[in-house]
């Protein structure tokens, strides 16, 4: 997902914002022209986000193969987890880079991605909320993507 929009960024909208300030450079007066002051401010976005990408595309690294044992919550995991409530939520276990919440995608940096982290299935888990401490338990752990899975 980064790759492709590092790819995006840099082979499609850079060029076309680039073109966009040429043009509008050659109009003259650049101190009052919104096309030229806008191009320029847009391709400084568009250089942070490359360099940012970059960097962070070189420290990555793709999880191909389950954990040794696939029935604890490790990085990757389809984690289905259910409430004291009695309601049922199914979470994958991603990279800051990567979460999604509407998506089902969870951080491992958020709160209850480091409570999960390492727990087994029929493990309680305990997070803090603002509306007071929230228990969940741990119900199925499944590595979607890897070799095997664990249902």
């Amino acid at each position: 997902m980064l790759r492709a929009e590092l790819q995006q960024l840099w082979k499609v909208e850079r060029p076309v914002v680039t073109a966009a300030v040429q043009a509008a450079a050659a109009n003259g007066d650049r101190s009052e022209n919104g096309d030229y002051i806008y191009g320029k401010k847009r391709l400084r976005e568009i250089d942070s986000r490359v360099r940012f990408l970059r960097k962070r595309l070189d420290e990555l690294t793709v999880v191909r193969e389950p954990p040794s044992d696939p029935n604890k919550v490790y990085f990757g995991a389809q984690v289905t987890l259910e409430g004291d409530d009695g309601n049922t939520v199914i979470w994958r276990l991603v990279g800051p880079d990567e979460f999604d919440i509407k998506a089902g995608k969870l951080s491992c940096d958020s709160p209850l991605g480091r409570a999960l982290l390492g727990k087994p299935i029929d493990a309680e888990v305990v997070v803090d909320s603002p509306a007071g401490p929230r228990h969940w338990y741990v119900v199925a752990v499944n590595y979607p993507g890897c070799r095997h899975t664990n249902e």
